[in-house]
């Protein structure tokens, strides 16, 4: 029977990857159809996300800025940062499809390890399912994979890999939005000083301005702190497998909000890929 703790993480996880899903959407809209570049839009984005957790912070009555910034962590902040700014310099030219598996690939294969390395073991019905997930992404994708560049590629690793060592950072968070908010506030230095580098190239028009603040207030300031509540119920693994839904959910979000066409493709992968991971979902729930 479910209780009402596996329900909580049930549903932050499902937040979370939507707002994941949300943030990938946004990102690929800003860079690759309006005027912005990545190092402004990166910065808007920290500093919105920071902005908004702040709010939500005053709204709990818990207003003390230097206390909130003390609650994040270099670390933290310096992979959170690495992630936006790799993830956004690798998609100004990198086919989505490749980013994707490139980013995913890294991400999973780094939660996983990290996992089996403190003990954490998939069992044959799990195993079944991360495959079945992979394959199905694999199969999602593999249309819009195209050979990619070099230099673009390693920046979406790097993505990928400071994503999961920003999660893995989260699975000890007490207070995950006051965490969430500091780590924002700390890597809005880091990016201050990217733009100050690439301030000959800034460029920002009215649209990607927008969508760089919605992706930092909503589908990452509000998004990340919602994955450090999830985080508390998840082992390391099944973290690192729930996040090959994403794709999935970006792929349909794009049929609902850009009028892209609904593929025979995408329903069979879709199932194939959200089937693998409740596969691995069930089996945790019968093993708790």
């Amino acid at each position: 029977m479910m209780t009402m703790h596996n329900l909580r993480i049930g549903l932050f996880t499902s937040l979370a990857m939507m707002a994941f899903a949300g943030n990938s959407l946004l990102c690929r809209w800003a860079l690759k159809e309006t005027g912005i570049n990545a190092a402004s839009f990166t910065l808007i984005r920290i500093i919105s996300g920071a902005l908004m957790l702040l709010i939500i912070l005053r709204l709990r009555k818990d207003n003390h800025l230097a206390s909130r910034a003390a609650a994040g962590s270099w670390p933290s902040a310096l992979a959170l940062f690495t992630y936006m700014a790799a993830f956004s310099y690798a998609y100004v030219s990198l086919p989505t499809g490749t980013g994707a598996l490139l980013l995913f690939g890294s991400v999973q294969l780094t939660m996983v390890l990290s996992g089996l390395w403190q003990g954490e073991r998939l069992h044959m019905r799990q195993n079944i399912g991360l495959i079945i997930a992979t394959v199905g992404l694999v199969w999602l994708l593999f249309p819009s994979i195209a050979a990619p560049h070099l230099v673009e590629s390693l920046l979406m690793l790097t993505a990928g890999v400071a994503w999961a060592i920003y999660s893995l950072r989260g699975k000890g968070a007490s207070d995950p939005v006051s965490i969430t908010a500091g780590n924002f506030m700390l890597a809005t230095m880091f990016s201050v000083v990217l733009s100050f580098i690439f301030t000959s190239n800034a460029k920002v028009d009215t649209t990607g301005f927008a969508l760089a603040v919605l992706s930092g207030a909503v589908t990452s300031g509000v998004g990340y702190a919602i994955w450090y509540s999830a985080l508390q119920g998840l082992k390391t693994t099944t973290a690192a497998i729930v996040q090959l839904s994403v794709p999935v959910i970006a792929a349909i979000g794009g049929v609902m909000l850009l009028n892209e066409i609904v593929t025979p493709r995408l329903v069979i992968a879709s199932v194939a890929t959200l089937g693998g991971i409740a596969l691995v979902l069930i089996e945790r729930r019968k093993t708790i």
